[in-house]
């Protein structure tokens, strides 16, 4: 599986199809809005991030984890080439995952290409614990574990660098320091790339 993990997925989107197998146009894309779906107030990074899939070529249907059935995930990633995974609360968005068997079958797809942003990126990993001081994990009451989907053994902390998140930032990293697992704290203009076992990071420059 190709892991493609971004903070704010519309600022590298052109530069990213570099490492897709073909043509946007000729890949059928999943887009996941799940986790935006308990964030309030406006949500333009969402729209932006349509809007520079839509402007590289790629023609997507939509797909919600939410009140689905296992069934209805299976037959949602036999269709899909590219997943998108968009940002938003990453607690709901683990919580919505597991209910609906999504966690569990996403394994059995070696051959599709992930690509998150934001909380898409972290729930990537194998935990998302140190997002605790990030965001609202009362939305996710049935959330019973923070264990992730483990597509990767690395953690990305998405937005390293936003002065928004400065503040929350500093206790993060009190827990990250103790933390056993691997961490990647990704700015706005890099991306991760993750095939056959090897990462990269890569930074576009201004």
């Amino acid at each position: 599986m190709t892991l493609i993990l971004t903070s704010s997925s519309y600022l590298v989107t052109q530069d990213f199809l570099q490492y897709l197998p073909d043509s946007p146009t000729n890949l059928k894309l999943t887009f996941i809005p799940t986790a935006a779906e308990v964030e309030t107030g406006e949500k333009s990074w969402l729209e932006r991030d349509k809007q520079a899939l839509i402007k590289a070529g790629f023609k997507f249907s939509e797909f919600s984890f939410t009140g689905k059935k296992k069934k209805q995930v299976e037959q949602m990633l036999k269709r899909t080439d590219v997943l998108f995974i968009s940002g938003g609360n990453t607690f709901y968005l683990l919580q919505e995952m597991k209910k609906s068997g999504f966690a569990e079958l996403i394994h059995q797809y070696k051959d599709l290409i992930y690509i998150g942003s934001s909380a898409g990126s972290l729930v990537a990993g194998p935990d998302i614990s140190l997002a605790q001081n990030l965001e609202d994990t009362s939305l996710a009451p049935d959330l019973e574990a923070y264990s992730a989907l483990n597509l990767t053994d690395v953690i990305v902390l998405p937005h390293w660098g936003v002065p928004h998140f400065a503040a929350d930032y500093e206790k993060v990293m009190k827990k990250a320091y103790q933390t056993q697992h691997k961490i990647i704290l990704l700015r706005e203009n890099q991306y991760v790339v993750s095939k056959d076992n090897k990462l990269q990071i890569i930074s576009i420059l201004d």
